[in-house]
């Protein structure tokens, strides 16, 4: 456990959810938009304060003082530091380079999405990987352009993005949860990576593509937990959210009662 007091969160939690309008009248920030009464926000940090994790970092940019002020209102949660990214509309790139000061600390550091619902099971195994540079990975996904797919190979992760080159060998394939952990090595290489992006303007880039470059540059210093089974989703459209609410949540309360 004291290794796991060690480890950083860095959320990010910038993003606007343009295309959630209809579920979202009020135009709250998606980490915002609750589920079962709680917001996705309030059970990432909670999840991440029961396995041990005491400093946390959000990166925000869309409506930033509805999330510091929700954040406030919290008792189970790490110790919050906020970093604001103006550019929050340019790509989640930016965001993750706001927080390069955690980001080559020399710390480990988790990178997580904060627009996500999922099983605190999943978190765990992130949190308790022996693997210092780790991906999670969900076999049981449906094909499309939208998830980022993992493409593993020989034991090897070969590519990482929504589109797969044609001609990729790969003998499985997932989809990426948005959930990461990295040494304090590579985490500085990804801050190096999103820096690059910045200075040569490409700044609609998502930060996975920075992740990217870092995995594909050396891949033998990372490695995945395969997830699949254990229930999560993404918010991104109107459907998702009737997923959350008519499968996704309850398969989670159906193994944990009071979530």
């Amino acid at each position: 456990i004291e290794k796991e007091a060690y480890m950083h969160a860095i959320i990010l939690a910038a993003g606007r959810g343009n295309r959630l309008a209809e579920f979202n009248p009020d135009g709250r920030p998606k980490c915002l938009l609750e589920f079962g009464g709680r917001s996705l926000l309030e059970r990432q940090l909670d999840i991440l304060f029961r396995f041990g994790i005491r400093h946390a970092t959000l990166v925000l940019g869309y409506k930033a003082g509805l999330v510091v002020e929700h954040v406030g209102t919290l008792s189970s949660r790490p110790e919050m530091a906020f970093f604001y990214n103006p550019a929050f509309e340019e790509g989640s790139v930016l965001s993750l380079l706001a927080a390069h000061e955690m980001m080559t600390s020399g710390e480990a550091v988790l990178v997580l999405d904060a627009d996500v619902l999922f099983h605190p099971k999943i978190m765990q195994r992130l949190i308790e990987s022996p693997h210092e540079n780790c991906y999670l990975l969900d076999k049981d996904f449906v094909a499309g352009d939208e998830p980022v797919k993992i493409a593993i190979h020989a034991g090897e992760m070969v590519e990482f993005r929504k589109a797969l080159p044609d001609g990729l060998e790969f003998d499985t394939l997932g989809e990426s949860v948005g959930f990461f952990k990295f040494n304090g090595e590579i985490a500085a290489k990804i801050s190096q990576a999103c820096e690059e992006y910045n200075a040569e303007g490409l700044l609609g880039a998502p930060h996975e593509e920075a992740l990217r470059d870092v995995l594909l540059a050396q891949p033998a210093a990372f490695a995945c937990e395969d997830v699949s089974g254990l229930p999560w989703l993404e918010i991104d459209f109107p459907e998702d959210v009737e997923r959350a609410i008519k499968e996704v949540l309850p398969a989670i309360q159906k193994d944990i009662a009071d979530f």
